[in-house]
This record gives C-alpha cells, structure tokens and sequence, in this order.
C-alpha cells in the first residue's frame, strides 16, 4: 500500500536567519528568508518528490488515481511569527 500521509514542519534558524525545513518527504530540503517563500517552495516541490520518491512504478501503474494524491501535514512554526 502506497504511504499516504507525508509531513512537513518549519523551523526558524536564529543564526543564519532562514526556516529551514523537517520532513519525512525525501529530498526536501528547504531554506527561506520568509515564511510564505517557504511555504511556496514546499507546495511547489512537495507532492513531486513524493511521486519521485517515495512511489515505485509499479504502484503507480496499478493504483487507484485517489491513492496517487499524497496528504501533505503542513506545521508553520510556532517558535517564532510567522
């Protein structure tokens, strides 16, 4: 069965002034000055790298197209404004 649920959290770096991203989305990796730039960049790039990696052809040859979209949790920082 095909992982459904993916989860992506902001964090703010105080030394090199970005938020900088935790997830379990492999290959996501994201630095921004701003919050809503990190936001762009994660709803950009996300549901791909999901499709990229963590889907095989086969499940994407033999799934239904509802299991196909990825439910992305998304946690905006709460240790500083964003």
């Amino acid at each position: 069965m095909i992982k459904r649920m993916f989860s992506v959290a902001a964090h703010w770096d105080d030394e090199a002034k970005v938020f900088y991203s935790e997830s379990d989305i492999i290959g996501l990796h994201i630095e921004a000055k701003t919050i809503d730039e990190f936001e762009s960049v994660m709803m950009d790039v996300a549901p791909g790298l999901v499709i990229a990696n963590h889907m095989s052809k086969a499940e994407l040859a033999s799934a239904a197209p509802e299991d196909l979209i990825p439910a992305i949790l998304w946690q905006r920082p709460t240790d500083k404004a964003a």
